[in-house]
């Protein structure tokens, strides 16, 4: 089996859907901004080697339908025989690319492939325009269909996660990623993007301005116990969920290369990690959030390593609630999880996040000397996924 290689993973910085930097921004440009950045910032050749282009996106539909993935492609400038495909598995999209493209290198049936995720909440709202239930899974499978929000509380029920311990795990995630931004700790991850924008003056000719979004909207660094406790439950009377303590409504695109041995030595390239193991599992639907209880022992499994070997892991925040489960059952050290912040602080654009995170993961392993690093997610209708990496 061949050795899939992750090459120039980055990212976006990522905006907040609606009134963010890139509210205006189509997800098919903003992906083929950070594709454009992810083949500058590794060594040159020619593009026409890539074999496919692997993009994940939660909801595929209206400006992200159509396949989104070969729009960005073609918008990229990548030769009209980069092919793409558009890859949907919910919030764990942009890691399952990665794995796939992964996969694919390991079998030895491509040597150069982008892999990664765009989303605009802005412009394609959770659950896309037009969501249409389908009557044998109402009925027999009604769980299927709750809010996210629901699938949050029924977890902070059954696990005995306090409305306190979560806003106190919120307020930690903001901390870091204020921390993260005030000392550039994702200077080197992030591609800046070119926002244009146009208005009419009051003697009617429009104005073009040019914004360049290089730096995350989310993280508050003003935040405090006091003002998450305010806070009402948005999604249950009673319950413990609120605005502050779940990850926000975002914007954003991630993209990374992955190689083989052959194609990385050919064209001299620097990896900054390998590829190691992915798994993907089912949990209940009403309570979707623990998806990677079961996804991360079988990731580790098939690395055959453990959790005492993994010095660094990058949990999407979908809520506070699901995370301290997953974090107390699965007994993972809370010091290693998400040290410049999660999704409640640095917001979740769905279907880029995973390959988001695995930016993340690698720049940050390799920042801090680490070897074993873990990205793993909750995911819609009752799943969780789990990727592993190495540090090179």
């Amino acid at each position: 089996m061949q050795t899939a290689y992750i090459v120039s993973p980055k990212r976006s910085a990522v905006a907040k859907a609606m009134r963010g930097g890139f509210r205006n921004k189509r997800p098919d440009d903003l992906c083929a901004d950070v594709i454009k950045g992810v083949l500058k910032n590794s060594a040159e050749f020619d593009p026409g080697l890539i074999e496919d282009a692997l993009i994940g996106c939660a909801m595929p539909e209206a400006e992200q339908g159509m396949n989104v993935a070969r729009f960005a492609v073609l918008l990229a400038g990548l030769p009209d025989t980069v092919s793409g495909v558009t890859i949907n598995r919910f919030c764990s999209s942009g890691l399952q690319t990665i794995a796939m493209a992964g996969h694919r290198v390991q079998l030895g049936d491509a040597d150069c492939l982008l892999a990664g995720g765009t989303e605009s909440m802005s412009m394609v709202p959770m659950m896309g325009n037009k969501v249409v239930a389908g009557r044998r899974a109402m009925e027999e499978h009604p769980e299927s269909y709750l809010g996210m929000g629901m699938t949050a509380e029924n977890v902070a029920h059954d696990f005995k996660v306090s409305r306190e311990q979560q806003d106190a795990f919120s307020l930690k995630s903001h901390q870091k990623a204020a921390y993260a931004i005030q000392n550039g700790l994702f200077r080197e991850e992030i591609i800046p993007i070119s926002v244009e924008s146009r208005t009419p003056d009051r003697d009617g000719q429009v104005k073009i301005s040019t914004q360049i979004i290089d730096t995350d909207e989310g993280p508050r660094a003003d935040s405090s116990l006091e003002s998450l406790a305010k806070l009402k439950a948005v999604f249950a009377q009673g319950g413990s969920v609120t605005a502050g303590n779940s990850s926000q409504m975002s914007d954003g695109a991630a993209m990374c290369l992955v190689v083989s041995e052959r194609f990385l030595k050919e064209h001299k390239l620097t990896p900054i990690a390998r590829f190691v193991s992915f798994s993907v599992a089912g949990v209940p639907p009403r309570i979707m959030g623990i998806g990677p209880i079961e996804a991360i022992p079988r990731a580790l499994k098939k690395a055959g390593l453990t959790l005492s070997d993994i010095q660094r892991v990058e949990l999407n925040e979908a809520f506070a609630a699901q995370s301290l489960a997953v974090l107390n059952h699965l007994r993972i050290n809370p010091e290693i999880v998400n040290p410049t912040g999660g999704a409640i602080a640095l917001g979740h654009p769905l279907g880029a996040t995973g390959a988001k995170l695995v930016a993340s993961l690698c720049h940050g392993m390799r920042r801090d000397k680490q070897r074993y690093g873990l990205v793993s997610m909750c995911i819609g209708t009752g799943m969780g996924a789990a990727g592993i990496f190495e540090a090179l």
